[in-house]
């Protein structure tokens, strides 16, 4: 996560679109505009442009009442939007009866029954017996057509008694009356949404009712906006003409136009074409983005964006032609950012990180990748973070058909695709963004202080809303049903779970803490409804939630009274890593090491890292500037001597990286370009920005020099960066061959203050860390539980990752019998200083019996050198950088 600024922000982000007439500057009633992508950045074009019949036309001088009560059913006035997808025939005549929707993908024998009810509070309410008239239609998203596998049944299983998370933590039985409530609010959100809409499965498909919908007869828009006094849909296809294109209101505060074909059967909104809806509002006249919005574009001179109908020729869609892979045992997540991922100071295109980043992540060992900012974001150096159109990927990168390229590559490739997503706030543009959509403080948000993330500089979702829970929970379902995403990484959500958000609170781990007045139920509630609804519908799909107060039951499931997460961010470990550095090497602690690594909660998998993205911000260092600083501008190339605080911190970087992988949890993560010790750090490109108190925060003169990813000091066989990056490599298909970080069998053997050592076991692979920073030690005796023989599997001062070669990678070690250190059998290693070794069991290799032997302890390099060369004859050994 990374903070904001308040105001509106003045984009230094130069536009991928060029549009070819300058009244887009300012007049807004252009009689036509075409859009057109930038040369060579994108496989395809946009044109924008009004309707070939002139303003005259019938199809654009029909009143609105016309509209509204167009023939064939689309816009005859009626309020109803459920039953809108379905035939005159499925629709019963009582106004009162929900009916399930189900799009083209699912069979029949897939759709709920509801039973009649007594009232509907739902916005989608079908409260007009004239919607029987109506024709069926096909939501703008069935219109991608993809290559599927056969239909299989999908759907959401009934909520369960919610109790076993006491067998499981028996801590929690002393915080039941809060459990059990919380509980039970989440049985009767579920009960309600399988009351008045059928359930889960189909509330989650708002974007097939509101927004806009294509139909064989026209368009549909729809949109929510309670507090609006009248409302008009405008854009090019009218002239931005307020008084053409009336909408009507229903009972529950749902705006809604339809517009039929162009009499030569063409659509009425052009594809490409801007589009806004037009208000009259209690805080006055104003345009803004459909909420609903499927693509959104700034144009060049203008400050807001402006939303764009996308439907293009079915010929034009981007159709899907790979299955998407199954859920790795583990997860290697490579986090990016397609703006950033090119090597020269521009925004990356989808097309470019599909071709020239996919690829390299699948050799680097990674199984799946995470894209940031993908929603889109007026303001670029919010890092996707301030997201003002939930539904539209950024334009910044490309089309929506590109993305869909990209993630289609990436299942080529085997990789998963998750995406950042953001539900725990929403920008604070008023223009572009769902801030006082309808003119109201409280429509999507909390109303007074409680509606505003003060440090964030953000607007905070009331979770307790009907039509906020279908927003989000359709908003999910959108990017996984339409794009192919494999799951999400959930976006601040300790900010959620609390009403102090966790600013200024540092949890100690005690369960008050938790489960109080201070827990947001309402927002916890989402949380298990969401992920209800993703393992529900998508079982394959994984959901990683950010959270930093360790709340429990967070990654239990749903059904046993948890909130339904995967994974947790293990966000610990980098903050201890920092603290950690900025000590001298004597102060390292190990047992305090081992502690942040392994203090998660008993059947609760974690994702750690040793730094994110977070540490890569401006204002922060990464653990390679923490540990080389300005050297690393002047002695990483091969033919230049190195420094001791070189030596010292490509050595450390590596440890750092393999004991987190090791130790940390059940997933690791790395943000691209952290694997080789990417020097500087990531600075947007911005200008001044002029606080509403006066202040000014400086800007960088709109750079993108460090808002880009340096993978050719990675791939240079030049510069001590390769050898970091090989080792990282290296880490991550020893992973993939083991598979440790899952592995059942984790025992910590060792973790010696006074020689720097740490021993573990993980599955049949013995980790072997030696913190010194001078000592190495000849025959130093490490515990196992297998018998057998092992040999060195990776070696992090292995010269192909920049080390010292004061191994032999053909050596055996054989166990022997006899306790030590709690196991059963050990065997000898040599331990240079600053070095990671892990050894793999041999397996069906007859084993070699002998008795422990003393360990020499080694502190001069004259006496390891004369050590190496007794244990590896046939090597030199090189001297140790201090």
């Amino acid at each position: 996560m990374v903070y904001g600024v308040s105001a509106i922000r003045l984009s230094c982000v130069p536009s991928v679109y060029r549009f070819s007439q300058s009244s887009f500057n300012g007049a807004r009633r252009s009689s036509s505009f075409s859009l057109l992508l930038k040369k060579d950045q994108f496989s395809r074009k946009i044109f924008a442009q009004k309707s070939s019949y002139d303003s005259d036309s019938s199809s654009l001088t029909v009143t609105a009442s016309e509209k509204v009560l167009a023939p064939g059913g689309q816009g005859d006035g009626s309020s109803s939007l459920t039953g809108q997808l379905e035939s005159p025939s499925t629709i019963s005549d009582d106004p009162q009866v929900t009916h399930d929707v189900d799009g083209n993908e699912m069979e029949d024998d897939e759709k709920v029954e509801v039973e009649e009810q007594e009232s509907v509070p739902s916005a989608l309410a079908n409260n007009d017996e004239e919607a029987c008239n109506e024709e069926p239609s096909v939501p703008l998203h069935m219109k991608v057509s993809t290559e599927k596998s056969e239909a299989k049944p999908r759907s959401i299983p009934p909520p369960g008694a919610g109790q076993k998370i006491y067998e499981i933590d028996p801590t929690l039985l002393g915080f039941r009356e809060h459990l059990d409530y919380r509980y039970a609010q989440y049985k009767r959100m579920r009960e309600a949404i399988d009351k008045y809409e059928g359930g889960l499965e189909v509330f989650s498909r708002g974007y097939e009712k509101l927004g806009f919908t294509r139909s064989e007869t026209g368009i549909t828009y729809r949109e929510w906006a309670p507090g609006a006094k009248s409302a008009a849909l405008i854009g090019d296809f009218n002239n931005w003409n307020p008084n053409a294109d009336i909408m009507s209101q229903n009972e529950f505060g749902v705006w809604e136009i339809f517009l039929p074909n162009n009499a030569d059967g063409s659509p009425p909104i052009p594809h490409g074409s801007r589009v806004k809806i037009h208000m009259e509002t209690p805080s006055g006249i104003k345009d803004s983005i459909p909420a609903w919005i499927k693509f959104s574009v700034q144009a060049p001179g203008e400050i807001p964006y402006s939303g764009i109908y996308y439907d293009p020729q079915e010929e034009e869609k981007y159709v899907f032609k790979h299955p998407q892979p199954k859920r790795p045992k583990s997860l290697r997540i490579y986090e990016s950012h397609v703006g950033m991922s090119s090597t020269e100071p521009i925004i990356n295109t989808y097309a470019n990180f599909r071709d020239d980043v996919l690829p390299r992540i699948k050799r680097l060992g990674y199984n799946a990748v995470q894209i940031m900012a993908i929603q889109e974001h007026s303001y670029y150096a919010s890092f996707g973070y301030h997201v003002t159109n939930f539904f539209a990927p950024s334009s910044r990168f490309g089309t929506p058909d590109d993305l869909k390229s990209l993630i289609d590559r990436a299942h080529e490739l085997g990789l998963l695709v998750l995406m950042d997503i953001v539900h725990s706030h929403a920008s604070n543009n008023v223009l572009d963004g769902l801030n006082m959509f309808d003119g109201t403080d409280g429509h999507y948000f909390h109303l007074g202080s409680r509606g505003h993330h003060w440090m964030w500089d953000s607007r905070l979702f009331n979770y307790e809303s009907w039509e906020v829970l279908r927003f989000l929970l359709s908003n999910a379902r959108w990017w996984l049903e339409e794009y192919k995403f494999d799951g999400f990484r959930f976006d601040g959500v300790t900010s959620m779970m609390y009403t102090h958000h966790g600013l200024e609170v540092a949890f100690t781990g005690n369960y008050n803490e938790y489960f109080g007045f201070a827990t947001d139920v309402d927002a916890v509630v989402y949380l298990m409804l969401v992920n209800d609804m993703i393992h529900g519908l998508y079982p394959e799909a994984v959901t990683i939630g950010e959270d930093v107060s360790g709340m429990p039951t967070f990654c239990l499931p749903v059904q046993d009274g948890g909130v339904g997460f995967d994974y947790r961010l293990q966000m610990a470990i980098a903050d201890k890593w920092i603290e950690i550095l900025k000590k001298r090497d004597e102060d390292w602690k190990m047992g305090n090491i081992i502690h942040t690594l392994t203090n998660r909660r008993w059947l609760e998998k974690c994702v750690a890292y040793a730094e994110s993205h977070d540490q890569a911000l401006v204002g922060d260092k990464t653990l390679a500037f923490w540990l080389m600083d300005k050297d690393m501008y002047d002695f990483m190339a091969l033919d230049r001597p190195s420094t001791p605080r070189i030596d010292r911190g490509i050595a450390l970087h590596k440890m750092i990286r393999l004991i987190t992988m090791g130790l940390g949890g059940e997933g690791y993560l790395n943000f691209m370009g952290n694997e080789f010790g990417h020097p500087e750090w990531i600075d947007f490109p911005r200008g001044e920005q002029h606080l509403p108190n006066g202040s000014v925060i400086p800007g960088n003169n709109c750079s993108y020099d460090k808002c880009r990813r340096r993978f050719d000091l990675g791939d240079a066989d030049y510069l001590r960066y390769r050898g970091m990056q090989e080792f990282d490599q290296a880490m991550q298909h020893l992973e993939a061959k083991y598979g440790f970080m899952t592995s059942e069998h984790q025992y910590i053997s060792r973790k010696n203050e006074g020689d720097r050592m740490i021993v573990f076991e993980r599955g049949n692979l013995v980790f072997v860390f030696n913190f010194h920073w001078i000592n190495s030690y000849f025959d130093y005796r490490v515990g196992c539980l297998k018998p057998g023989k092992y040999k060195i599997v990776l070696d992090s001062d292995d010269p192909l990752f920049g080390g010292f070669n004061r191994l032999d990678h053909n050596a055996e070690y054989f166990s022997t019998e006899g306790w030590y250190d709690d196991r059963p059998r050990s065997f000898l290693v040599y331990a240079p200083s600053r070095t990671a070794v892990v050894y793999a069991l041999v397996e069906d290799e007859p084993e070699a019996v002998g008795k422990p032997e003393p360990v020499q302890k080694i502190e001069t390099v004259e006496e390891e050198a004369e050590a190496v060369e007794e244990l590896e004859p046939r090597k030199e050994s090189e001297p140790l950088e201090g």
